[in-house]
């Protein structure tokens, strides 16, 4: 009895210490660290990273200062917005998928910008953004279109920088690319949002009728009683120039888009200005 007795301890006893081990062995390793991968579906995109050396060739042509407030829409792992804040910027990403924001918000904390970024996590057609100077955006032009609205509401004058995609029919202002390692998604494209200036205006003297279509305007300028036609009509921002027979017009589009005043050059040069 006292044998048995014996054994019994021990193989209590050594279920008592291995049950511990096998209570490990039968739970489930701890969840990995979410680590997005190039291709990996979101709501609206797919997300595809851009090259950091084209970031930086955006921010470079939308010359992204202190004073900016930069938004990037759809901002997957907040690159964009990271670096803007490194350049002194004030930022705000807007993404859907909650696990990129967290993922932003720790790179942004790492980087030491976390007190000059934001990053919402929402529905990025949602997103207010009417205080922005810079947009810097890699969206297809599908998603663009149902933004277009919203981009052309803001100030004129606004930067949008895009990676490789645009608005079906806009123009760029200014384009580059960047070369050496960079060998997809390597084009960017830069925007300033224009005033409106589509429809009759009048002044002393002089009358406009415009069309126009994104940064383009077309139309004619009376003077004399004639119409003559306008020619390489262009808005960049603010600033409006065109031609008509012989003489060059400058002018600034002023009062929230209710005056153009300017001057004409040509043979007796002389300042010039319109109404709504």
């Amino acid at each position: 009895m006292k044998r048995r007795s014996t054994l019994s301890l021990c193989v209590a006893l050594m279920v008592a210490l291995l049950a511990p081990l096998a209570a490990r062995q039968q739970q489930p390793p701890p969840p990995k660290p979410f680590e997005p991968v190039s291709g990996m579906a979101g709501k609206d995109v797919v997300w595809v990273p851009t090259p950091p050396e084209v970031v930086e060739k955006m921010l470079d042509m939308a010359k992204v200062t202190p004073k900016d407030f930069v938004v990037d829409l759809g901002s997957g792992d907040g690159r964009n917005v990271i670096a803007a804040a490194k350049r002194g910027a004030k930022a705000i990403g807007f993404e859907y998928n909650p696990d990129m924001v967290e993922l932003s918000r720790k790179i942004a904390k790492e980087a030491g910008v976390a007190d000059k970024v934001t990053f919402v996590q929402g529905d990025m057609y949602e997103a207010q953004f009417s205080e922005a100077t810079v947009l810097a955006l890699f969206l297809l032009p599908a998603n663009l279109e149902k933004l277009k609205d919203k981009i052309l509401a803001l100030k004129p004058g606004t930067r949008v920088v895009m990676n490789t995609f645009t608005v079906d029919g806009w123009e760029a202002d200014e384009t580059d690319r960047v070369g050496g390692d960079c060998s997809s998604w390597c084009q960017v494209l830069l925007h300033y949002v224009p005033a409106r200036v589509a429809g009759a205006w009048k002044g002393e003297g002089t009358e406009l009728s415009l069309t126009q279509e994104f940064q383009k305007v077309s139309g004619t300028i009376t003077t004399g009683g004639k119409p003559v036609t306008i020619e390489n009509g262009r808005l960049r921002g603010d600033q409006f120039t065109f031609t008509a027979a012989g003489t060059t017009y400058t002018g600034r589009v002023e009062s929230e888009g209710k005056r153009i005043s300017g001057t004409a050059s040509g043979a007796a040069p002389r300042k010039w200005s319109v109404t709504r």
